[in-house]
C-alpha cells in the first residue's frame, strides 16, 4: 500500500506540474542536468585526459607510458595506487620505466612530482624520451597544451530552445589515445616541458648537512618527502577537499632509489639495522595519501641490495603493483644462446586487487625485455623457466652454438632422454643429422 501511495503521489505531482506548465504556455519537459549524475542519480565517472575506466571494475586507470606493461597490469595503473619497480643490478633499465611514466604525464597534461636523492629533478625531466606521434596525435597534443576557451560569436544564431541553457566551459581536449610510444634516442621537446606543471624534491636541498636529529619512527628524508607530497596534494586540490581548488587532473608522483643509503636508510648496509621499519612506515603513510587523492605513484627501489629479505617482503606487501627487472649483464645468461635476443627478464610479482586482502598474480610468467635503438619492448620469452634452460650445454652445441639456437630442439632433446635407448638414438639421428 505504501508503494502504491507513493506511486500515486508521484503521478499526481507530475500531472499538476504538467497542468501548471500548460497554463504558463511552456513545455514541461526539461533537459536533465549533469549534476544529477548517471542512471539512478549515482556518481559519474571522472573524465580526465589520459585516463580510462577499467573494463574489470570501472577503476580509473592511467598509462605507465609503456603499452605492453599496461596490458600486463590489466589495462594500466589504477589511480590511487603505488607501482614498485625493483631495480636491475646495475640500474640501467629501471630508470627507463621511471622516465616513461613521467613522459606520459607530460603528454597528457598531468602534474608531476619528481623526488630523488641522487639527481636533480630538473635534470631528470630533461632526459625524458620524446613521444612518437603521428599527424593526428600531434594535433591533439597541441590542443591539450594550448587549449583556450573560444570567444562566442555574437552574430551566430542557434535554435531558440538552446539559448536559455547555461554555457559550458570548454576545457582541454583529451587525447583519444591511451598510452604512447617513445623514442629513447631523442629528448622530449622543450616547449612541452615549459608548458607542463611539475614539482621537484631534491633531498640535499631540503636537509642541511649538519642536521643530525631524526624522528623516532622515520628518517628526516622520509619525513620531508611526506610533508612535500601532502602539501602538493592539499594545496592544489587533488584530494577534492576544497571545492574551490578541486580540479580534474592527475598528480603523477615519481620517487627514485627509495631505500638506498642516499635517503638516510641503512637497510642496504646492515641485515639487522636498528630502524628497519622506517621504509615500511613511510609506504604505509604514502598509501593513505594516494588513496584519498587523484594521484598515482611509481617508486624504484634497489631490492637486490637489501640485506634482510623480510624487509623486501614487507615492502612488496605494502605496494599495490610490483614489477622486478633482472638484467643479463654480468650473469651466465648473458652468454647463453637462448637469450641472445633479449637484455633481461621482467617479473610481474603482484597485480592489485583493490579493497581486498589478497592480490592477483599475472598469468604470463615468461617475460623478457630488450632495448632497441629507439624502443624498450616486452615480449613473451618461450625459453624462460623451462626445464632445459638450466641444463648443461650438450657437447655438440659447444662446438657449434648455432645448433642450440632453437629452444624446440633442446625441448625434444630432453623428451628423448626419457625414451628407450634405441628409439632415442633413432630420433637423435633424425633430428640433428
Amino acid at each position: 500500500m505504501a508503494a502504491a501511495d507513493t506511486c500515486g503521489a508521484g503521478t499526481l505531482s507530475s500531472r499538476s506540474v504538467a497542468s501548471e506548465a500548460g497554463q504558463g504556455g511552456t513545455s514541461s519537459f526539461q533537459r536533465k542536468s549533469k549534476a544529477s549524475g548517471g542512471p539512478g542519480g549515482g556518481p559519474r565517472l571522472l573524465s580526465i585526459a589520459g585516463t580510462r575506466p577499467s573494463v574489470r571494475n570501472g577503476q580509473l586507470l592511467v598509462s605507465t607510458g609503456l603499452p605492453a606493461l599496461d596490458q600486463l597490469l590489466g589495462g594500466g595503473l589504477a589511480v590511487g595506487t603505488l607501482l614498485l619497480i625493483e631495480e636491475d643490478k646495475y640500474n640501467i633499465y629501471s630508470p627507463l620505466l621511471f622516465k616513461y611514466f613521467m613522459a606520459e604525464g607530460i603528454i597528457n597534461g598531468h602534474t608531476l612530482l619528481v623526488a630523488s636523492a641522487k639527481e636533480n629533478p630538473a635534470n631528470i625531466l630533461q632526459e625524458l624520451p620524446a613521444p612518437l606521434l603521428d599527424d593526428n596525435s600531434k594535433k591533439e597534443l597541441e590542443d591539450v597544451h594550448s587549449a583556450k576557451t573560444p570567444e562566442p560569436d555574437v552574430n551566430m544564431k542557434i535554435a531558440w530552445r538552446y539559448q536559455l541553457q547555461p554555457k559550458m566551459e570548454v576545457g582541454p581536449v583529451s587525447s583519444s589515445r591511451f598510452g604512447h610510444y617513445y623514442d629513447v634516442s631523442k629528448r622530449i621537446p622543450q616547449e612541452l616541458l615549459q608548458s607542463s606543471k611539475w614539482h621537484g624534491f631534491f633531498l640535499p636541498e631540503h636537509i642541511s648537512p649538519d642536521l643530525k636529529g631524526e624522528s623516532c619512527f622515520l628518517s628526516c628524508g622520509y619525513m620531508r618527502l611526506l610533508e612535500f607530497i601532502q602539501k602538493s596534494i592539499y594545496a592544489e586540490g587533488f584530494d577534492g577537499a576544497n571545492p574551490q581548488k578541486k580540479q580534474k587532473n592527475i598528480l603523477r608522483i615519481g620517487i627514485q632509489n627509495l631505500g638506498s643509503p642516499l635517503w638516510g636508510d641503512d637497510i642496504c648496509c646492515k641485515e639487522n639495522c636498528d630502524n628497519n621499519h622506517r621504509l615500511t612506515k613511510f609506504l604505509y603513510i604514502l598509501r593513505g595519501l594516494l588513496r584519498s587523492s587523484l594521484s598515482a605513484c611509481i617508486i624504484t627501489m634497489p631490492a637486490h641490495l637489501v640485506q634482510n629479505k623480510s624487509i623486501t617482503t614487507r615492502v612488496r606487501n605494502l605496494s599495490d603493483t610490483v614489477v622486478g627487472l633482472e638484467s643479463f649483464i654480468g650473469s651466465e645468461r648473458e652468454t647463453n644462446p637462448l637469450y641472445k635476443d633479449y637484455h633481461g627478464l621482467i617479473h610481474v610479482r603482484k597485480i592489485p586487487r583493490l579493497n581486498n586482502l589478497t592480490c592477483d598474480e599475472s598469468d604470463v610468467k615468461d617475460l623478457a625485455f630488450k632495448l632497441k635503438r629507439k624502443l624498450f619492448t616486452i615480449e613473451v620469452n618461450v625459453v624462460a623457466d623451462c626445464p632445459w634452460e638450466n641444463m648443461e650445454t650438450p657437447p655438440y652445441a659447444r662446438e657449434d652454438p648455432s645448433i642450440c639456437g632453437s629452444g624446440l630442439q633442446l625441448a625434444l632433446h630432453v623428451i628423448m632422454l626419457s625414451l628407450s635407448p634405441p628409439l632415442y638414438l633413432f630420433q637423435f639421428f633424425f633430428l640433428f643429422c
